[in-house]
């Protein structure tokens, strides 16, 4: 049986994005491995999301969200004590956002960080079934900054390594997570480069920023970033509008992006890229030449820069039909 599902596991949470005046906000959906899950299905891919929300407004709307996309959500927690998570992000001119804070005025303890594996437990016969059909199972590194949820991608991912399914980790770094968790405000820097680090060993294909790959790994070459990981994972560096690098089965090279000049907001632009790639990984059923691995890579790049031309994450990502438009719309 060939395996097409893909699970994301991780935080679903609200951008709070202020707008360009920096007066006003808008609140949309977001996380990244929501984010991922929905892109998959925007692109036509079999995806289910696990997480934890609140049992509040925005968890209705992520609920409804999901649902409309048809995003399996058979194990998503909701929380009835903890809020689901609000970010407040701020933009710069050019649409680059970045991360102030969270806001505190309803709880300094948010739904995401309780992702509870014991819960998990009880549908163990169920999710069991879902991993026997998946191919690559989604998560980025916020979910190690709180114990219980830390807890809970071990349990999920033995049960994936069990099930003989391919871990594709986004390193996805936000300090600020880890600044602001009671369980982990007080880990040193180093400490936290630990833990993620030895997350990043079960991978088998990890997605990363240059910033990322020189504050982790002191290089940005992905080779070499390969061969210090256990499971020498393919490798594939982003870095904004400039040219992707990338290590993919055996294959080391270069994608430049496509651009353009309305860039609006770059919220989840990392997010529709990953599932761009894994649509494509799943068509090609994993490409091993050169040029199927630059059709992918650049397909993925410009699932990235749609999704900058409008605010936020889950709403301007692509359709196949649009990414097809867009690319026959290039001299390539």
């Amino acid at each position: 049986m060939k395996k097409t599902k893909v699970v994301c596991i991780g935080e679903a949470l609200i951008d709070r994005i202020k707008n360009k005046s920096n007066q006003e906000f808008t609140d949309f959906l977001g996380g990244a491995p929501a984010n991922v899950a929905c892109a998959l299905r925007k692109l036509q891919i079999d995806s289910a999301f696990i997480g934890r929300i609140g049992s509040d407004e925005f968890g209705k709307k992520f609920i409804n969200q999901f649902k409309e996309l048809e995003v399996n959500i058979n194990f998503l927690q909701l929380d009835d004590c903890l809020p689901t998570r609000i970010v407040k992000v701020n933009r710069d001119n050019s649409g680059d956002r970045y991360f102030s804070g969270f806001d505190t005025s309803l709880n300094t303890f948010f739904a995401d960080e309780a992702l509870d594996k014991n819960e998990m437990k009880k549908e163990l016969n169920s999710l069991k079934k879902l991993f026997s059909k998946t191919k690559y199972f989604v998560c980025g590194t916020i979910i190690l900054s709180s114990k219980t949820s830390a807890d809970s991608i071990k349990f999920l991912l033995s049960l994936a390594i069990k099930f003989d399914v391919k871990i594709i980790i986004d390193l996805n770094w936000r300090e600020v997570f880890w600044d602001f968790a009671t369980s982990s405000s007080e880990t040193t820097k180093n400490k936290r480069v630990d833990l993620i680090r030895n997350l990043l060993n079960e991978a088998h294909i990890l997605k990363l920023a240059k910033e990322e790959a020189i504050l982790f790994f002191e290089n940005e070459d992905p080779l070499a970033i390969s061969e210090t990981l256990l499971n020498r994972p393919d490798v594939i560096i982003t870095d904004g509008a400039n040219p992707i690098l990338w290590f993919i089965n055996g294959v080391q090279g270069m994608t430049e992006v496509l651009k353009s000049p309305k860039i609006i907001d770059t919220t989840g632009a990392g997010d529709a890229f990953l599932a761009g790639l894994i649509s494509q990984l799943l068509s090609f059923d994993y490409p091993s030449h050169e040029s199927e691995i630059q059709n992918c890579v650049r397909f993925a790049s410009v699932c990235g820069l749609l999704t900058c031309l409008g605010e936020g994450a889950i709403e301007q990502q692509p359709d196949y039909s649009k990414v097809n438009k867009f690319l026959g719309s290039q001299i390539l």
